[in-house]
């Protein structure tokens, strides 16, 4: 069965860093292209991060870029997702989710398989 299992937030200051993890199984996962994605209450789905297949290529939403590095292991079926200098406005449930091609999608829709998340909180 296909999984996709998000780890590594939590509770952390301004400024401060997460690293998350997506491990991943039951596909070929060096085959996808790989995502991050965020969901605040209230809020629609954000794409945050996306990487080739064989990790050649990583592309980031304009606000994260610079402070987030996404990083992919294929021999060990993982996806990260660095995240420094985090924000308030970072808060938010973080899911790893798998394309056959390059997309910002907005909408799980518009991925194949998709986590259920770790949940990020950037707070004083």
């Amino acid at each position: 069965q296909v999984q996709l299992v998000e780890s590594g937030g939590g509770l952390v200051q301004p400024g401060g860093s997460l690293n998350l993890s997506c491990a991943a199984s039951g596909f070929t996962f060096s085959a996808v292209y790989m995502h991050w994605v965020r969901q605040a209450p209230g809020k629609g789905l954000e794409w945050v991060s996306g990487i080739k297949p064989d990790g050649d290529y990583t592309y980031y939403k304009d606000s994260v870029e610079g402070r987030f590095t996404v990083s992919r292991d294929n021999v060990k079926n993982m996806l990260y997702l660095q995240m420094n200098n985090l924000k308030p406005e970072d808060s938010a449930r973080y899911h790893c989710a798998t394309s056959n091609y390059l997309t910002r999608g907005r909408s799980f829709l518009e991925y194949d398989y998709w986590g259920q998340g770790t949940q990020v909180t950037v707070a004083s």
